[in-house]
């Protein structure tokens, strides 16, 4: 077994056995530990909520808040490991989202939801509690190196009830498929806040420029499904989130595909933006994110 197979594995295994206080202690030292020593990861969380907070912050709050968002994180892989021994009703409480009477309505007249999440708080908690509330949940996955850790991963969402489709290599291309399952009804969550690739839409985010991907708003471009944007965030005792209101889909009036998908993708980030500074130690953004670079503090 590949070693990092075997640390994915062991994780599952003994986390989701451990009293919550220990397992919390464990991943609080090892977040705290990580801040210490500084590495290429934390360096990187601490340029991009630079960006965040704005060049007037302090670097001694700075400091609180990439500790904090470390512990955020170490606290997202604390609860993935311990998600599939769960019981549905704990599902449901784990994930206090406000205004989800909204996405009922939508889900009872006319089902099929695209949701574009950015890396905030629990991604996987929040799918989850959407398996739980009986709504069909289909996704898309990048193939992770080893390919067991993939699969692991893979075997993981499937077992709180998601489908998984991988980005590459599937008999047929990912986005057809999740317009057949947005038809028959199915939420389509999606993260959405990086896409450096050529194929990656450009947009302003936090005063600078970066790409995100288009296949959020080509979605609801094609199928005519609502497209919400998910805020995910941590409070002491669970997951919070909020669902926002359906971003406005420009019609083919308005102008190009390309220009229609550009305007969409632009309120989406902009929606991420405004979620991210509320709760910016709550965004797991440990990879570069903006093309150029960023201004210099002031001395």
């Amino acid at each position: 077994m590949n070693p990092v197979d075997l640390g994915y594995a062991a994780g599952w295994k003994l986390v989701r056995g451990m009293p919550e206080s220990v397992a919390r202690s464990l991943f609080n030292g090892a977040a705290d530990y990580a801040y210490r020593k500084n590495g290429r990861g934390t360096q990187r969380l601490r340029a991009n909520l630079r960006r965040v907070v704005g060049p007037e912050m302090a670097e001694e709050e700075l400091d609180d808040v990439v500790r904090a968002g470390l512990r955020s994180y170490a606290r997202y892989w604390k609860e993935a490991f311990r998600l599939p021994s769960r019981t549905h009703q704990q599902h449901l409480d784990d994930f206090r989202v406000a205004n989800w009477q909204m996405l009922a309505k939508i889900m009872e007249d006319d089902p099929g939801v695209i949701m574009a999440l950015s890396h905030s708080g629990n991604w996987d908690t929040a799918g989850a509690w959407v398996t739980a509330m009986g709504w069909k949940l289909t996704t898309v996955m990048e193939r992770l190196k080893p390919e067991a850790v993939y699969e692991r991963f893979v075997e993981f969402r499937r077992s709180i009830g998601m489908e998984i489709l991988p980005l590459t290599g599937g008999e047929r291309p990912p986005f057809d498929i999740l317009v057949d399952r947005l038809q028959a009804g199915a939420i389509v969550p999606l993260l959405a806040d990086r896409d450096l690739s050529a194929r990656g839409v450009e947009v302003e985010f936090f005063g600078g420029r970066t790409r995100m991907p288009s296949g959020p708003a080509l979605l609801a471009i094609r199928t005519g499904k609502p497209l919400l944007v998910i805020d995910m965030w941590y409070d002491e005792e669970s997951l919070r989130g909020y669902v926002n209101h359906p971003v406005e889909i420009p019609g083919p009036e308005t102008g190009t595909l390309r220009e229609r998908v550009s305007n969409v993708t632009q309120q989406m980030a902009s929606m991420f933006e405004a979620s991210i500074a509320r709760h910016p130690q709550d965004w797991h953004m440990l990879q570069r994110v903006w093309l150029d670079k960023p201004p210099t503090p002031e001395v």
